[in-house]
């Protein structure tokens, strides 16, 4: 535990919904290494982003354990639970509507150093230069308000914001999915130039593979609120083992036109992640599953290093 900046353990975030309980993050295992980056990919409503907001406590855990450098903040309240959220921080998807229409650039940059009360006005001024000169923001452009910048501009100021209090871990929340792709990339190198200057540790939230693979050091592929694989970023390229795994990495466009990439199409209803079934959530989709398959299925390291959710991976290969 002494190497990781963050460990979840059975991490479990349940909503109540009229037809029963909705299992977004279903006993999630997982270690965040210091100064690493680990993607958290699947499709739309598996869970990614509810995992973050449950790990920074912006939502409240159903069960399981939370540790950040080692220190168990699975329950904190009050001072400590504000001391923890100033370590660990989040830059969200949007950058039109995450950010406060009403207020300046400079200030909305400004109000974090603001509600920490540990700065003086005249630190304040000064942390605040600090950090839009370190994201790329013009000086010309501070009391400019978010509907003047375009989309990598407004990102820039999530960034400083989310930086402004030196958090050890920020947890990245599809941050380049609302740009335009040359703009994703230059957000993309400055998230990773931040990293190498002040050892932050990322959680990168996306659907996008290639931007997954160019900027984690570990992947975790998730369905319906379990993580189903979990590996380095270039052993998930090269020997992907669970289906589900397997029709993502299939669903990548090849620019190779004599070896395209065979897709493999999933068939089948999505299992309904409220009031779940024991047993596999993929089966119902997967091409491979048998009765085991609708057992209770756990995590095993069936590689070193390599994690995988599933009951046949050693017969399938």
């Amino acid at each position: 535990m002494s190497q990781s900046m963050v460990r979840v353990e059975g991490l479990k975030k349940y909503f109540s919904t009229a037809r029963g309980l909705l299992h977004a993050v279903d006993d999630v295992t997982m270690d965040i290494e210091k100064g690493h980056t680990v993607g958290i990919v699947g499709e739309s409503g598996c869970g990614k982003s509810t995992l973050g907001r449950t790990i920074i406590h912006l939502l409240d855990k159903t069960d399981g354990k939370i540790f950040l450098e080692g220190e168990d903040i699975s329950d904190v309240k009050g001072k400590d639970l504000k001391r923890v959220r100033e370590q660990m921080q989040i830059i969200f998807q949007d950058p039109y509507s995450s950010i406060d229409p009403k207020k300046s650039i400079r200030d909305t940059v400004k109000e974090p150093l603001k509600v920490c009360g540990r700065y003086s006005k005249a630190e304040i001024e000064e942390k605040t230069d600090m950090l839009m000169d370190l994201v790329g923001i013009d000086e010309r452009l501070k009391y400019s308000y978010p509907h003047e910048l375009d989309g990598g501009r407004r990102q820039r100021v999530g960034i400083a914001r989310a930086l402004a209090l030196d958090p050890k871990f920020v947890v990245c929340d599809e941050p380049v999915s609302a740009l335009d792709v040359s703009i994703q990339a230059q957000v993309l190198n400055l998230l990773k130039k931040l990293q190498m200057d002040r050892n932050l540790t990322y959680m990168f939230v996306t659907h996008d593979m290639s931007v997954v693979r160019h900027i984690s050091d570990e992947i975790c592929v998730m369905y319906l609120g379990q993580v189903v694989e979990k590996c380095p970023s270039k052993e998930l390229f090269k020997m992907p083992l669970h289906p589900y795994t397997k029709a993502l990495l299939s669903a990548i466009p090849s620019v190779d036109i004599d070896h395209p990439n065979k897709r493999e199409i999933l068939k089948g209803e999505l299992t309904s992640p409220i009031n779940p079934k024991p047993g596999c959530r993929f089966a119902a989709r997967c091409p491979f599953a048998t009765d085991k398959c609708h057992e209770p299925q756990v995590q095993r390291e069936v590689a070193p290093g390599h994690f995988v959710r599933c009951c046949r991976v050693e017969e399938l290969g």
